[in-house]
């Protein structure tokens, strides 16, 4: 009975050592709990902007597609011309 105790009190002792922090465990618990609750509360909500779409690239665009382009927004032509289309100083 002796030894069985003993082996358990090493076993405990190595089990303290390598396991996370109790609290390290719970911060992760709850964090996992909030990405599941939002992730179910965005599935019933639906799109928050049923017209929006994600950013492709359309064949048409004027600036060649970057992410950052200005794509065709009026009232904009000219700002930021380069000095091969007469923007120069």
């Amino acid at each position: 009975m002796v030894e069985s105790r003993h082996l358990t009190e090493g076993v405990r002792s190595v089990v303290r050592k390598w396991a996370p922090p109790p609290a390290l465990c719970g911060f992760l618990l709850l964090l996992v709990l909030v990405f599941a609750v939002s992730y179910a509360v965005g599935g019933s909500v639906g799109p928050v902007a049923p017209g929006m779409h994600g950013t492709r690239t359309s064949p048409g665009d004027r600036d060649g597609g970057g992410a950052g382009g200005m794509g065709d927004m009026d009232g904009m032509d000219g700002m930021g011309a380069t000095e091969e289309e007469g923007g120069g100083r």
